[in-house]
């Protein structure tokens, strides 16, 4: 079986799409299943192999296989599962936080006053980046993605992922000046 999957990989990075859809075909319903156990969501799980099985083949030259493909695909699978949990985990305590902030913010009007006015210029920031830099941005700053990741995702080297963060940054700090300039 190993033999004859490693036979399929070389295959599919020959570009070979009749055996990545064999592949797919027969790997499919039961990395769902697989990666289900993780996140709980049948959904989700879908995404996730969906998203796998994407990424594989638009990779496919460049990745290097030590074990067999179906072992790979299961860890694969597992990893990106655990990503997601963690991205959600990551998603649920910034919503938690906002609440609570929302919550102070209802019994102190001066602040909520000036919370408003920060969004204002963070989501003025954010429209006046171009779209590469401002999903970079959102990628790092909200769903909590590393450089590294960011890069994968978007399939750019993570150099470009650094030069736009520090286009965004810059960017944020000359708003943000002159808001401190404003409130003072």
């Amino acid at each position: 079986m190993g033999i004859l999957v490693n036979f399929s990989h070389r295959k599919i990075q020959q570009g070979n799409i009749k055996e990545f859809e064999n592949l797919f075909r027969k790997m499919y319903t039961e990395l769902c299943h697989y990666a289900f156990k993780f996140v709980k969501d049948m959904d989700v799980a879908e995404e996730v192999v969906q998203d796998l099985f994407y990424n594989y083949w638009k990779n496919r030259e460049r990745i290097e296989i030590k074990t067999s493909l179906k072992s790979y695909l299961y860890q694969a699978t597992k990893n990106r599962s655990l990503k997601v949990i963690e991205h959600n985990a990551v998603r649920t305590r910034y919503s938690q936080e906002m609440q609570a902030q929302q919550t102070q913010f209802e019994t102190e009007p001066q602040q909520q006053v000036e919370a408003e006015e920060l969004s204002e210029i963070i989501d003025k920031t954010l429209n006046q980046l171009p779209e590469r830099c401002r999903q970079i941005f959102m990628m790092n700053r909200f769903d909590g993605m590393k450089y590294h990741e960011i890069a994968e995702k978007l399939s750019v080297s993570v150099k470009t992922v650094e030069a736009n963060m520090g286009k965004a940054l810059k960017l944020f700090r000359i708003n943000l000046k002159q808001y401190h300039r404003v409130t003072c």
